[in-house]
């Protein structure tokens, strides 16, 4: 008797637990059944060498089925992905307001070269307006930078005041989007405009669209990612020491990194 092993993920490495793992053989008599574990690994064993088809499947997913020659030794399948349902089905045509409580604007600078330091814009509102066509789709956020967090209250009100965010002057960041190109079924680039310490200059977002479906109070939801580099020069945020020749204690430039949950309006 031989075995298959393997890992049960998300397309974005996440485990996926509870998913049941079926194996059928060339009659098509099942042979094997078993759950993937908190840590989304698999062992289907007590299996006659031969082919076989897998069958995976997990709530929330799409199933899947793997064809397999299952030989005396066991035989790896690797790592098996299931998509989420849903996530080919694009948002509807209408107004999406995004939920702050389930979303998150992080922004990431290098400091000395080497390490990395990490803030959150914790408080933050917007919209998505989707369109028919999809291209024709806007968004459009407002960000309180006073709202500015890193874990550190000294270094927070140092961003607070004029070397970096100068949210006594400006009180507001904006981004609007002015464009949407598509690259594949769920990467897009979305092209706006940030406004930030009163300069407006185009920033462009990598997106990345997770998918639509029903949530735990009878809305409807759609979730992206996105990613962008912020030049801090570029918005007049230029403080810095210098540690050595060339080497700066506060990277110029800002990673920034963009989890977004979006409800659907009822009136839609």
């Amino acid at each position: 008797m031989s075995a298959l092993t393997g890992l049960l993920t998300t397309p974005d490495g996440w485990p996926i637990t509870g998913g049941t793992l079926t194996a059928v053989d060339a009659t098509g008599v099942q042979r094997a059944r078993v759950a993937s574990g908190s840590d989304g690994r698999f062992l289907l064993d007590g299996l006659p060498a031969g082919p076989y088809t897998v069958i995976v499947a997990a709530p929330g997913h799409e199933p899947v089925a793997r064809s397999v020659a299952v030989t005396e030794a066991t035989t790896a399948l690797g790592v098996l992905e299931l998509a989420r349902a849903g996530g080919g089905v694009l948002p509807a045509p209408g107004t999406w307001t995004i939920d702050p409580v389930h979303s998150s604007i992080r922004a990431t600078a290098l400091h000395l070269g080497m390490g990395r330091i990490h803030g959150r814009l914790r408080s933050f509102s917007g919209q998505v307006q989707v369109a028919d066509p999809l291209e024709n789709s806007s968004v459009e956020v407002v960000i309180d930078p006073d709202a500015v967090q890193t874990d550190d209250e000294t270094r927070d009100g140092h961003l607070r005041s004029p070397d970096f965010l100068d949210v006594g002057a400006y009180p507001e960041i904006r981004y609007k989007s002015d464009g949407l190109r598509k690259l594949d079924a769920t990467h897009w680039v979305v092209d706006g405009v940030l406004t930030l310490k009163g300069v407006s200059a185009a920033v462009p977002l990598q997106v990345e669209y997770l998918g639509t479906g029903p949530d735990l109070w009878g809305g409807v939801r759609c979730a992206f990612t996105a990613t962008a580099d912020v030049t801090r020069d570029a918005f007049e945020m230029s403080w810095n020491q210098s540690v050595l020749a060339g080497l700066l204690a506060i990277g110029r430039t800002l990673r920034i990194e963009i989890d977004i949950e979006a409800v659907q309006n009822q009136q839609n």
